[in-house]
């Protein structure tokens, strides 16, 4: 049996953890919307259409936030498809994904719906084939309480409240060549900063996330976050960061996925205070993690894209993987990733949310379940609260192709205070058994002893166990046994598994 340690020390504080960083994502793309949360024939819908279901999924995921329209297809939106009686929107032709996007469901409906989940709007603005102008009229449209052609719009639509976002992204992956209206660093740090700058304008308070690289493996990384910073540091909070990751075959390096998410974030961080110390500024920027997840991208390039100049359905079943024990365990990493940043990663976006991509899937006219992602998110999202703290782990190493020596244990703890509670994230990366975890709770002092200690995994025998359709409760959350020695815990961590610990007051 391999063996690791972690001491769990209250005053290693990393950084206050945002709830924004349990965000996720929901894009006019495949069924995430259609047939996801919306199916006004479904037996579950309410009286707006949406699927009961789905949002008692969604409010046990914990989500805190949502990132919408886009993701690719909101460069090319015109929003203003999306808002006014739904009789009267046009149809259109979205080149993103090659579909036909009906604008059923827009601004006023995906509020609402957000509304009964409890999470907040984080809107992007289409800086791909439109740009200042059409920004500031979303912005007014949405945030100004009236007395303006555009806000009387809005109340004419049935929105009396102003929406009051405050949280925008400024375009979409703008480096990538597969993006309409893609564009160099310096054409688009002067679009965004000219963009922000205006919105600024209107309300300084806003927070504004300008498009870093659409990924570390870019040939534009890392002098692309310098050119854009440059250009817009003043008016923006944030810079993003989009990360997918897929078993190619090489399982040890997918399970270390979390070392390449880690020099990413490091990257860009590095970058954003070079360019603080550049200019003189007295204020940092933070990175939003606004795309992450496990994506079989190469299915999607091989069998799933949608070609034809006469071919472009409704709501198709795109990019719809189903989830293995192996990809929630390295997807419970990646969370472990982010929240071992808290500092400066204060706001992620799980892509996706419902059918694309995602830990919720549902059939039309029939079942919603969860997938084997849900759990580290929804027990991450709900446990992982307060302030982030290094947990000082010591672990056996193994060799992978692309990372060179990881170790096999990796993990992070958090404290919250006002609950009084602890938890532990770790991750057991090795193939051939288990790994027995010392948890040192020396410093919790006289405490120690008075906490309540609950374990749960997620691992099975089969690697690739899954929650499908025919049988959507294969994989769980199952309790793990541990043993107390004064103040030691020791917990046998299945191999290839993710376990939350969790101490409570009584």
């Amino acid at each position: 049996m391999h063996a690791a340690r972690l001491t769990l020390q209250p005053a290693a504080s990393i950084g206050a953890i945002s709830p924004r960083l349990y965000g996720s994502f929901l894009e006019h793309l495949g069924r995430a919307v259609y047939d996801g949360i919306y199916e006004p024939g479904h037996p579950s819908a309410d009286a707006d259409g949406f699927r009961t279901d789905v949002i008692e999924l969604v409010k046990e995921l914990g989500v805190s936030a949502v990132r919408y329209p886009g993701g690719n297809f909101v460069s090319g939106f015109r929003w203003e498809d999306s808002v006014g009686p739904r009789g009267e929107r046009p149809r259109r032709l979205d080149l993103a994904w090659h579909t036909t996007e009906t604008n059923e469901v827009g601004l006023h409906e995906f509020q609402a719906w957000l509304d009964k989940v409890g999470s907040e709007l984080m809107l992007a603005v289409n800086l791909g084939t439109r740009g200042v102008q059409e920004a500031l009229d979303l912005l007014e449209y949405a945030n100004h309480r009236g007395g303006t052609a555009l806000s009387e719009q809005r109340i004419a639509n049935g929105r009396t409240e102003p929406f009051d976002v405050r949280i925008w992204c400024l375009g979409n992956e703008m480096d990538g060549p597969w993006q309409l209206g893609h564009s160099t660093a310096e054409e688009y740090g002067r679009l965004a900063a000219k963009t922000a700058g205006a919105m600024k304008a209107y309300d300084p308070d806003l927070e504004l996330v300008v498009c870093g690289s659409s990924g570390s493996s870019m040939p534009t990384f890392g002098e692309w976050e310098r050119v854009t910073l440059t250009e817009t540091y003043e008016h923006v909070e944030y810079i993003s960061c989009h990360a997918y990751y897929e078993n190619t075959g090489d399982l040890g390096s997918f399970l270390a996925s979390g070392v390449d998410m880690d020099f990413f974030i490091r990257s860009v961080i590095a970058t954003a205070d070079h360019v603080k110390a550049v200019r003189g500024s007295d204020k940092s920027i933070d990175i939003s993690f606004d795309e992450w997840n496990i994506w079989y991208i190469s299915r999607f390039e091989n069998v799933d894209r949608i070609t034809g100049v006469d071919n472009w359905p409704i709501a198709p079943r795109l990019l719809e993987d189903t989830y293995s024990v192996a990809d929630a365990v390295v997807f419970g990493s990646l969370l472990i990733t982010m929240l071992k940043h808290a500092d400066r990663v204060t706001s992620a976006s799980l892509a996706q949310l419902v059918n694309v991509i995602a830990p919720i899937m549902t059939e039309p006219g029939g079942a919603a379940w969860r997938q084997t992602t849900f759990f580290p998110f929804a027990a991450t999202s709900a446990h992982g609260r307060g302030v982030a703290l290094d947990a000082a782990v010591s672990s056996g190493t193994y060799r992978t192709e692309k990372f060179g020596e990881v170790a096999l244990v990796d993990a992070v703890a958090t404290h919250d205070e006002e609950a009084g509670t602890y938890a532990v994230f770790a991750v057991n990366r090795a193939v051939d058994g288990p790994t027995e975890l010392v948890v040192d709770l020396t410093a919790l002092g006289a405490r120690a002893g008075e906490l309540e200690v609950t374990v749960r995994t997620l691992s099975d025998p089969d690697i690739d166990a899954a929650n499908t359709r025919e049988d959507p409760e294969r994989v769980a959350l199952t309790d793990l046994p541990f043993t107390r020695d004064g103040d030691l815990l020791r917990v046998e961590l299945p191999a290839v598994s993710w376990t939350e610990i969790l101490l409570t007051n009584p």
